[in-house]
This record gives C-alpha cells, sequence and structure tokens, in this order.
C-alpha cells in the first residue's frame, strides 16, 4: 500500500553515490531537470542558480541550463531584477486532470450518502473495465440483512444489473464482444440467448436502469442506474444488491427511484447527458 511513499525523487536519485542497472537505463539530463525543477518547487521564495547548484549538487553552468530550460518550458519563472527564479503556475495545468477526478470522487461519494440515506441500503459505484465491472466506492447502510462486497470486487457483464446498464450504453461492437465471449449461465435467470440478451439491453437503454432478477447468483437480486458524463459517455454507475427474499420486483421498483434521481443530478454536475446508440436487436 505504501510502496509509492518510499520512491525516491529525482535529487535523491541523482545524489546516490551507486547506480544500479535498472537506474542505469535512466537519463541523466531528465533526472537533473526534475531535481531542479523539485528545488524550485521546495523552496517558499525564489531561488538563486548558486541555491540550485548547491542543492542538486551539480556546477553553476549545469543549474543554468536547467533552470532557463524549465523556464523556456514555462514551468519556472524569473525575476528581472533579482535574477532569481520561483514556480510558474503552469504547473498546475499538469494536475487539472487529478484535481478534476478528485472533486469528481467527492461529488460521487455525496451520490452515494445520499442514496443510502433515502434507501438504508448499501450502495455501490462501479466502473467497466474491460469485459467486466469494478467497485470502486461504497457507502454502507443500515440494513441488517444485505449482500456484501469489497472495494476492487469484479462482476461480469452479462449477469449483473451494473453489467447490463453499462453494456447497454456502449458501442454494439462492444456487446458483440461480450456476447462472443460467452453468455455463460450463472443462476436461474442468467439470460444466455444472444437475441434475448440484446433485447434486454435495448430495454434497459430506453427505460434508464437495470435489475438483475437472479441472473448472477439464485438467491440475490439488484438494481443500478447510470452516471452520464460529457457527450454522453456512460463508463460508471450506481448499484444496490440485496438477498431475493427481501429485493423482490416492488423492491427494486422503489429503490430505483431515488437512485435515478440522485444520478440524475450527479450526472448534470458532471455534464452528463442521456445517449442513445444504434439499435442492438439483430
Amino acid at each position: 500500500m505504501g510502496s509509492s511513499n518510499n520512491k525516491l525523487t529525482a535529487t535523491q536519485i541523482i545524489s546516490k553515490p551507486k547506480v544500479t542497472k535498472k537506474q542505469g537505463n535512466l537519463s541523466s539530463t531528465t533526472l537533473k531537470a526534475f531535481a531542479v525543477l523539485e528545488v524550485v518547487a521546495a523552496s517558499s521564495q525564489s531561488i538563486s542558480i548558486s541555491e540550485v547548484a548547491e542543492k542538486v549538487r551539480v556546477d553553476r553552468s549545469t543549474a543554468y541550463r536547467m533552470l532557463r530550460t524549465l523556464q523556456e518550458a514555462g514551468y519556472i519563472t524569473q525575476d528581472e531584477t533579482t535574477k532569481r527564479f520561483k514556480l510558474s503556475y503552469k504547473v498546475i495545468s499538469l494536475s487539472r486532470n487529478l484535481i478534476v477526478e478528485n472533486e469528481v470522487s467527492s461529488l460521487i461519494h455525496r451520490t452515494l450518502k445520499i442514496i443510502t440515506d433515502a434507501t438504508q441500503e448499501t450502495v455501490g459505484l462501479e466502473v467497466l473495465d474491460g469485459l467486466q465491472t469494478v467497485l470502486v466506492q461504497q457507502v454502507r447502510g443500515t440494513q441488517r440483512v444485505n449482500v456484501t462486497f469489497q472495494i476492487g470486487d469484479r462482476s461480469m457483464l452479462h449477469c449483473t444489473s451494473i453489467g447490463k446498464l453499462l453494456l447497454a450504453y456502449q458501442d454494439p461492437l462492444y456487446v458483440e464482444r461480450v456476447i462472443a465471449n460467452g453468455l455463460v449461465k450463472r443462476a436461474v435467470n442468467t439470460i444466455t440467448d444472444p437475441k434475448e440478451f440484446r433485447i434486454e439491453l435495448q430495454r434497459i437503454r430506453t427505460q434508464g436502469y437495470a435489475f438483475d432478477n437472479q441472473e448472477e447468483a439464485d438467491d440475490m437480486c439488484c438494481v443500478s442506474v447510470p452516471v452520464f458524463e460529457s457527450g454522453g459517455r456512460v463508463t460508471r454507475g450506481f448499484s444496490i444488491s440485496g438477498p431475493a427474499t427481501r429485493f423482490t420486483l416492488e423492491k427494486l421498483e422503489e429503490l430505483k427511484i431515488p437512485m435515478l434521481e440522485a444520478a440524475r443530478e450527479l450526472s448534470e454536475q458532471l455534464g452528463g447527458m442521456p445517449w442513445l446508440s444504434k439499435s442492438l436487436i439483430k
């Protein structure tokens, strides 16, 4: 878990007295440039060429060359009067997508909480990953009798509500890949006929939600709703699963209402809008 915290900085790598075989494949010039950038970024005030050279352990001419290169690239700036260097705001643009993803993650967690509060059920966010889905976020409910999943658990596409839901919004060629991979029977109601499966996906896309009525397991039922992103993309959705004894079709119909409402609000925040593809029915 903490392996990323043990990685050396560029400054530490070029300062190591011994070079391993793996490190021998690295570009020393690039590492020096990153080391210079790290030193400038770590300084609370503007920094001189001499200070950079000392901290990176390079000669002054090398430090100046690296600083000028980074300045030309726009990642640092130089004060015309003091000739000292400081970080520019361009580095923020490098982490723009990471920052946005963190904001999206917060929005998703808030939405999960809204659904859980409305239903008292455990709600998960699952994303499409190849020919499976992966549970990436979850908020646990207060129901004592439920179906428990763990973050990182994977599910098949053809026999789960979330799998069918996400698949319903993909390109027909993608759907055919899944069908060609085999619609394996997992439970009493698993859809194994390709034509029936395409009709099911068409129905899901039209109605905007999906049920799993004992299709993955004989004792489990589920309901899922999509999250629309910019351009109508659907790569993730919310899902609630429970024991078939409690999750009747009437219960699934009841649960879908707050789920759809919350997912619709999140989709709007993400700039999403519904998208319909070509018919999957052959």
